[in-house]
């Protein structure tokens, strides 16, 4: 299992692509989680920051072993989601945050499939 959260970066004047493209994974909710499954995505949230004149987002995800890549997915939402990518987001800003510390219940981490 891994834990991650990173950061990319906008690219100027997409701001309101940003906006078309979380509303279109929202409304297509139902395949959207579809696709996690393939990608033993267990949890994937994404948040926004606007500082100034400019504007990240942030992925935040727990994830099993061995899932499909969204790159590789047959998935029509996934191909959707790779052309707003492609749009929005600055090639090579990806930021990884540095995982300090990580509090998952034994509970959860069993249900997780992780022992530990």
């Amino acid at each position: 299992m891994k834990t991650e959260l990173t950061r990319f970066t906008v690219k100027q004047n997409k701001s309101e692509r940003v906006d078309e493209w979380m509303k279109m994974l929202k409304d297509n909710i139902k395949d959207v989680l579809l696709t996690l499954e393939d990608e033993k995505m267990y949890i994937e949230a994404i948040f926004r920051e606007k500082e100034g004149e400019y504007e990240y987002l942030y992925w935040f995800s727990v994830q099993g072993e061995n899932g499909t890549s969204v790159e590789k997915s047959n998935h029509e939402i996934d191909k959707k989601h790779l052309e707003y990518w492609k749009e929005c987001i600055e090639p090579n800003s990806k930021k990884d945050m540095d995982l300090q510390f990580e509090m998952i219940p034994k509970n959860i981490r069993k249900f997780l499939g992780n022992k530990n």
